[in-house]
Order: C-alpha cells, then structure tokens, then sequence
C-alpha cells in the first residue's frame, strides 16, 4: 500500500501541489491532467527526489519522506526526460544500473537485462550508444531501466510520448504484465493510455486531484449530459459564452463543439449516447460535475 497524505509542494509563489492525497494498492493506477498540472512534481516527490513541505508518504507502513531509503530499493522510475550516459552503450548502463540497484549476481544481471532488452526491442541494438539511440528507442530504453530488479513501486511519467502506435502497445502490453504484484502508477496526458490499461484513476489539475475513480464510473457521471454538434468556426466563441464547452475539434472544414448540459439544448445538438474518457476527464478537470 502507497498512502500519499495531504502533500503540498510550493516553489517560489508557484503552488505545484496542494493538499493531495491518494491510497494506492497493486496494480495499474492511472494520473491524467493537462501540462503544469502537478503530475511531474508529485511523480518525484514520490521518487524521493524531492521533500514535500508538508504531508506524509509511506510506504508497505515506512515513512518514505523521512527515510527515503526505504523504497528506494523498491523503485523504478522511469521519469518524463530521461538522461544517460553519453558513452555507453545500452547493455553496459543497464548492467551500471543494476549493480546501483543492488543486484550483485553477474547471471541474474545478465539474464534480466536480456529479458528486457527482447520486451522493449532493443536487442538487436544492446551495444549501441544510448546516445545515438531515437527518441522512440531512448524511452524505450528507459523503460527497461525502470523494470530492472522487479520494483514493488513503479513510476512513469508521459512514457508514451514519442513511441509509434506499435511501440506504443507492446509497452502498456509490459505495464500490464507486470502490475499484478506492484503498484504501477502512469502520469500521462494522453487519455487513450489509462482508458485502454487503468483500472483505477484520478484527474490533477492546478496542483489538485479533483476526481477519483474507475474510468467507467467517471464517464457515467456525465452520461445523458454530453451533446456535439457541428459549427463554422466563427461561430465557437460565441458558443463558450452560452454553454459548458468540454471540447473542440475541426472536422471537414468545421468545427464540432462538445458540451455538457443536464437538459437537452435542442438547437441542433445530439446526445452523444456514448461519451467518451475524454469527455470525463474536461468534465472534472473544468469542474463541471
């Protein structure tokens, strides 16, 4: 169990996160918000990469903030931008990294960072500079680097960003595989990652979490409230002015305007009979519901 406890964390006169508390137990738990929402400076704060300045975290019942040594045997963490050696190649850091993550048996070594080098599809390119590795195959990379020594806690910030709709996959296929017996935790702002994989979630913005829950439940909050409809662009700002706009997207040289509404608004508005997380999740994050 991962119990985070009414953390804040202020720099300067920026709040990045007030008052956030979440239980956590095994398996994959979902954070979505917008950019500058909190969810890198929570990521760490957990990573015992930095204090909160008030709040508890512990973990399996230790007090990671005052020993933070206590889970970081247990970790993996796989940040949102992930530096590396500029000379070594991918199976000569990872073999650094496991020895600093205290696996000491050259064979056990070996045959983990084989195992992760085949999930990841880096096999072929094991002794390559990490350096010269793409965008794409750099996270990859650190995704192998997170799973070394089997972690109870697993950290990922945006680990998608940058992965092709393939790579994409065969990584939340890993997330999924390995979430039965640890607690996962994935900060993204890509909302397909935690419908597709996250049976638990929350939505951060401003510093705060201002819902909780299974993705299904937060999409039954507004279901029979969600109403699209297609106008020219002109005609966008006019609609924020008179209803809850939750989103838009050009289509077809217009624009459809999606918004959230208890009684039907008639003028040419359709319920949408089955709304989507992403309707969920502006919903909440504008409190609207």
């Amino acid at each position: 169990m991962l119990s985070i406890n009414n953390i804040s964390k202020s720099f300067g006169d920026v709040h990045a996160l007030k008052n956030v508390s979440l239980d956590l137990k095994p398996g994959l738990f979902g954070l979505l918000g917008p950019n500058g929402a909190g969810k890198s400076t929570l990521m760490r704060t957990l990573a015992t990469l930095q204090a909160p300045d008030s709040g508890t975290v512990t973990f399996e019942g230790q007090d990671i903030v005052k020993n933070p040594d206590a889970v970081r045997s247990r970790l993996g963490y796989l940040p949102q931008d992930f530096g590396v050696y500029p000379r070594m190649s991918a199976v000569a850091l990872l073999n650094h990294i496991a020895v600093l993550k205290g696996i000491t048996n050259k064979k056990e070594r070996e045959a983990q960072i084989r195992s992760l080098l085949i999930n990841v599809n880096l096999l072929k390119h094991k002794t390559a500079s990490v350096a010269t590795y793409s965008g794409g195959m750099r996270q990859r990379f650190g995704v192998a680097q997170a799973m070394l020594g089997n972690p109870k806690l697993l950290i990922v910030d945006e680990p998608t960003a940058g992965l092709d709709p393939f790579e994409r996959q065969r990584f939340l296929d890993l997330l999924f595989e390995a979430s039965e017996d640890k607690i996962i935790i994935l900060s993204t702002h890509i909302v397909e990652d935690v419908r597709d994989l996250c049976p638990d979630m929350a939505i951060m913005g401003d510093g705060e979490i201002v819902a909780r829950g299974a993705p299904e439940d937060l999409i039954n909050k507004i279901r029979g409230k969600v109403y699209r409809k297609k106008v020219d662009k002109d005609q966008v700002e006019a609609m924020k002015e008179h209803y809850n706009v939750l989103s838009t997207r050009i289509l077809m040289g217009g624009q459809i305007v999606s918004i959230l509404s208890d009684t039907n608004p008639a003028d040419g508005f359709q319920e949408v009979a089955d709304p989507a997380l992403e309707d969920a999740y502006f919903a909440h994050l504008y409190k609207l519901v």
